[in-house]
């Protein structure tokens, strides 16, 4: 979880009935922050990764893996300009595969900005 306003970033484990109420969401849906014990703030999903590692994608739909072919973004860093890679990621539904779900917490009156993500599983 990240708070752009401090810069500051920390990890929360969820688990039990709070991470159940998580499963469903999509990469972009706004929660609130009292699922996870912070009252007043609510927090925006970012992304996340599964047990074997693989990264969520926003622009995938659905929650299955796939091997997409990348050019950029989460799932791959190309080390020269032009490279692309067929690589392993998983579609943007939060399900209970995953294990970790990176999440930026938005003020009331503030703009949805970026940020370091950071986990929180």
């Amino acid at each position: 979880m990240s708070d752009p306003s401090t810069g500051k970033a920390q990890q929360m484990t969820v688990t039990g009935p709070q991470a159940n109420a998580l499963i469903g969401l999509r990469i972009g849906d706004e929660i609130d922050g009292s699922l996870i014990g912070l009252k007043g703030v609510k927090l925006i999903i970012r992304g996340g990764s599964d047990r074997s590692g693989a990264p969520m994608r926003a622009d995938l739909p659905g929650a299955a893996k796939r091997r997409l072919l990348l050019s950029q973004g989460p799932g791959f860093r190309p080390t020269k300009k032009g490279l692309r890679k067929r690589k392993l990621v998983r579609g943007n539904i939060i399900t209970e595969d995953i294990v970790q779900i990176n999440v930026v917490i938005k003020r009331e009156g503030e703009e949805s900005g970026g940020g370091v993500e950071e986990k929180a599983s």
